[in-house]
């Protein structure tokens, strides 16, 4: 099977495809040359009403389920993805442009990841027993409702999956958007958890930009609102959520430190750099732009990072020896080579990369700057592309302090052969995760989000199913009740 690019319909409600033609087209470009490979439509209020209708109805009898029967579906959508894992990267290179040898291991399949893992724990959502004297109290962990998810482009199935499985596993149902530039994967998940056997209404999807998301977290029939994407999108929909008190979970931006000490491992410290700048054509947001490098390994550090460089295979995405695709967007790249021309003009010295390939697409070579200092524009402000800033440090002391001094709070990275100093520093950085010797492996087991503008709540862990559901506290006395009058 060879998915279409051009779906059935722009929307999925109810189980099936529905299609408003009046609202806005939403073409679907191609980054790899600039082709349009499919034309949706934004969707319509009538649309966003049926779609959150869908999931109202829905929701009472799927709480009511037992928790490994909503469990049960999931494991069986995470296998189906799996069984269609090439397909569904196809699918997913063709909308975002990522190359095909990354999208195999690491889109469709951290979904399928993700969808297991909550299916597993749907049936582990419990409550607890507190003794008070001969009386006690019993929780009981509930449902929150309708749910919203709002997807980013750079990741379209796994942030669907990421939002989905464990808002679904604790009885919610949901409406996801994702975003306009990269609409066409999430629809897939709503096809398969279809056939996987999740009710009608269980999980909806929509398409369209900023309208639509304001009118989906401004109805009074959702309860949560997730949000992956920048921190001003964050700031607004945190805004509108506030006026109605809604649950909110965030994952923004940041400007992440990655910190290589003079003990270093050099090869791994590259390694680490590469995947923390360069994965995805820099378009993560927890990606280790800011790589401060102790001063007396700077220069060897920079001489085996250009050497590996070289290692660069850009060209058809669908090639599997492809390691670098084009930028999302035109748009995009136009963001990330007026950054390029900022660090040169703020005086950073270009190692390597920055230039624009020949011929059709969004392309750009993943670009290098050594002799970064703190207060450059590209030391500060997140460019979302493959641009690394290298900055030298002298002490440990020094480079906590400007690893910290920064808003965000999303990552933060350290490479160190001494295991003291890494936990040391790993507890003093100021992110939501810290890796020690590696660099942006999320598994779904561990907690994912930031401090500071980089979020609010977490996903993925245990610490999900907290974020989509609500403890009940029920009292039960086992002797009279008296009263003073």
């Amino acid at each position: 099977m060879t998915y279409a690019t051009q779906p059935e319909g722009s929307h999925y409600i109810a189980g099936s495809y529905a299609e408003d033609t009046a609202g806005t087209d939403l073409p679907v470009i191609f980054p790899g040359d600039g082709s349009t490979i499919a034309t949706l439509h934004e969707a319509t209020p009538d649309i966003v009403d049926r779609a959150l209708a869908a999931a109202k109805a829905a929701q009472p009898a799927w709480a009511a389920l037992r928790g490994v029967e909503r469990g049960r579906i999931l494991l069986r959508a995470a296998q189906i993805i799996r069984e269609r894992n090439r397909d569904l990267s196809i699918l997913e290179t063709m909308d975002t442009g990522k190359p095909l040898q990354e999208t195999l291991v690491a889109d469709a399949a951290s979904a399928a990841e993700a969808l297991e893992y909550f299916g597993g724990l749907a049936g582990a959502i419990t409550g607890e027993h507190i003794p008070v004297g001969e009386d006690f109290v019993y929780t009981r962990r509930e449902a929150l409702g309708v749910t919203v998810g709002i997807g980013a482009w750079n990741y379209p199935t796994q942030i669907a999956a990421w939002k989905a499985a464990p808002s679904l596993a604790c009885g919610n149902t949901m409406v996801f958007k994702p975003s306009e530039t990269t609409p066409l994967c999430a629809l897939k998940l709503a096809e398969i958890l279809t056939e996987a056997g999740a009710p009608p209404g269980v999980f909806n999807v929509v398409q369209g930009a900023g309208t639509v998301g304001a009118q989906l977290i401004e109805d009074g029939r959702v309860a949560k609102v997730s949000l992956t994407g920048s921190v001003p999108t964050g700031k607004k929909v945190y805004a509108a959520a506030a006026q109605h008190i809604k649950s909110v979970t965030m994952e923004l931006g940041g400007k992440s430190p990655l910190i290589v000490f003079d003990d270093a491992d050099l090869d791994d410290a590259v390694s680490g750099a590469i995947n923390g700048n360069f994965y995805s054509t820099g378009q993560i947001c927890s990606n280790g732009t800011r790589v401060f490098v102790q001063s007396g390994i700077k220069e060897r550090f920079l001489e085996r990072l250009a050497e590996r460089m070289k290692g660069i295979r850009i060209g058809d995405v669908l090639d599997e020896a492809t390691n670098i695709g084009p930028m999302v967007s035109a748009r995009q790249r136009e963001i990330v080579q007026g950054f390029l021309a900022k660090g040169q003009e703020e005086g950073a010295r270009l190692v390597t990369g920055g230039g624009v390939p020949e011929g059709a697409g969004f392309w750009i070579e993943p670009a290098v700057f050594a002799d970064v200092t703190d207060e450059m524009t590209i030391a500060r402000e997140e460019i979302f592309g493959p641009v690394m800033s290298v900055l030298d440090f002298e002490t440990e002391v020094e480079v906590l302090e400007r690893a910290n001094g920064t808003d965000y709070g999303l990552s933060a990275g350290v490479f160190t052969r001494d295991l003291a100093r890494g936990h040391r520093m790993a507890a003093a950085l100021q992110a939501g995760t810290c890796w020690i010797n590696t660099y942006n492996l999320t598994p779904v087991e561990a907690p994912f989000g930031g401090v500071k503008m980089s979020g609010v709540g977490r996903e993925n862990g245990w610490a999900a199913i907290e974020h989509w559901s609500a403890p009940k506290s029920v009292y039960v006395a086992t002797g009279p009740c008296e009263a003073p009058f």
